[in-house]
């Protein structure tokens, strides 16, 4: 039987084409964006490039939200504003292709170049998108609506990461790399077209725009900064501030360090994606029931464990464990911090305070990654304490180190502080550990979330 996402016919269309722009979108993700710090190491870019990589983009196309906000409130028009970004940045992946046949010297900057462009695009059409989106989706269906599109883009972007993984492979065993990352960029080109052609089929309800007036008024400022919604994205911004000194450095951990083939890396990566596909749709419905900052309280203490269990084995097995552990996590964590901001946000603020939450985020993301790739070209591999010699395999264990402590400080002191905005069903994080993981002998561990209430239609 056909789900309906709403009883408007127009509204129904508009989801069912944005499940399908998500899943474009990912293909494009999984074949291209996934591979840039794969792609910069075959650049032959420092630990120094790739922290560089991994913070000035998004800290400079964070800005492009403010633009989009002032475009709004300007042009009083947001699918166009959608669209434009969205083209623009399809249209950079022809000219990051052409990168391959310039001089070496100028490889590397011509590429930050590229992806600053193409982050920045996005984030131009992604705020716009952000408010269509939270008038088409009701409240009370946002949880497992996000899920299933996030479940199903995690699909996609699963299966695009393996076989874009294959094809290079492929072409590096046949000393053709370059060919490899060719096929990948006119992959991703293409399916962001694809993409682009369902975001035009979207309904967009007349009277509503993300805008707002660049400079803000001081009222506004005043009431931002003692609203719930600092506390919340503050918290948010120093945790992606303590991922960033680590998580942007692991591929590189493991392609330049640990020497791991392209498959090896993509099926790391894919293990990743793959729980997420698992796992969103029920973290969807715990989020219906029982609210967000639930599983953003189990997820924000489970987080900091990431870098710490990249610590213990090179073992390519172990890793793919871990870095499964990772995507169930993120998964949560991710649908939880999404979802509270629109629980958060009044829908006539939506775009002051997103673009503030983007960019307060960004800086967190650029200080963190500068400083993990400034520390991961200078701290040792070997160092002596309290006597004791100690000898990682690799310099970048300081900083999964770092990051691991940072992230469980940043969870213990501010996650306490995060109250649940709705009127949900009460539930301690143990209790629901143990509601929501039951071993079964014959199939394993399973959800079991909402067994004590009526299904509803979905």
């Amino acid at each position: 039987m056909t789900k309906h996402y709403s009883s408007d016919q127009r509204v129904d269309q508009s989801l069912r084409h944005s499940i399908r722009d998500g899943a474009a979108y990912s293909v494009m993700v999984g074949s291209g964006e996934s591979y840039f710090s794969a792609f910069a190491v075959f650049l032959k870019a420092s630990t120094a490039q790739i922290g560089f990589l991994a913070s000035v983009p998004p800290l400079l196309a964070s800005f492009a939200q403010l633009l989009s906000a002032w475009l709004g409130h300007t042009l009083h028009k947001r699918k166009a504003i959608i669209l434009a970004g969205a083209i623009l940045q399809g249209l950079i992946w022809l000219p990051m292709a052409l990168l391959l046949w310039f001089p070496s010297d100028y490889q590397v900057e011509l590429f930050i170049g590229c992806a600053i462009l193409y982050y920045a695009f996005g984030n131009l059409a992604g705020l716009q998108w952000s408010s269509l989106m939270g008038d088409l989706v009701t409240e009370k269906k946002r949880g497992r609506y996000f899920a299933r599109r996030t479940r199903i883009s995690s699909m996609a972007t699963f299966v695009a990461l393996i076989l874009a993984g294959l094809l290079l492979n492929y072409f590096d065993s046949n000393m053709a790399a370059k060919s490899g990352f060719l096929i990948l960029f006119a992959v991703a080109f293409l399916s962001r077209m694809l993409s682009i052609y369902h975001l035009s089929k979207m309904y967009d309800p007349p009277g509503t725009v993300a805008a707002m007036e660049v400079p803000v008024a001081k009222p506004t400022w005043r009431q931002l900064k003692q609203s719930r919604f600092a506390g919340f994205s503050a918290f948010f911004a120093l945790m992606q501030f303590s991922v960033s000194i680590g998580s942007p450095f692991f591929s590189v951990y493991l392609l330049r360090d640990l020497g791991y083939s392209y498959v090896e890396f993509m099926m790391i990566s894919a293990s990743t994606v793959m729980m997420q596909f698992l796992t969103l749709n029920r973290w969807g419905r715990i989020s219906d029931v029982f609210g967000n900052r639930i599983i953003l309280t189990l997820c924000g203490w489970l987080i900091p464990l990431v870098p710490f269990l990249w610590l213990f084995s090179t073992n390519f097995y172990y890793l793919l464990i871990a870095q499964a552990f990772s995507g169930a996590i993120w998964a949560g964590f991710s649908l939880s911090t999404g979802n509270f901001l629109y629980d958060l946000i009044p829908a006539d603020k939506r775009a002051t305070y997103m673009a503030a939450h983007s960019v307060l985020a960004s800086v967190g993301i650029f200080l963190g990654a500068l400083l993990g790739g400034f520390l991961g070209t200078v701290m040792p591999a070997s160092f002596s304490l309290f006597g004791f010699e100690i000898n990682f395999v690799s310099q970048l264990y300081n900083l999964f180190l770092l990051s691991f402590v940072l992230r469980l400080m940043t969870s213990l002191i501010l996650i306490p502080k995060i109250k649940e905005i709705r009127r949900v069903k009460p539930v301690t994080v143990t209790r629901l550990i143990f509601r929501i993981v039951r071993f079964n002998p014959l199939s394993g561990m399973n959800f079991d979330v909402v067994s004590s209430r009526k299904k509803t239609p979905e």
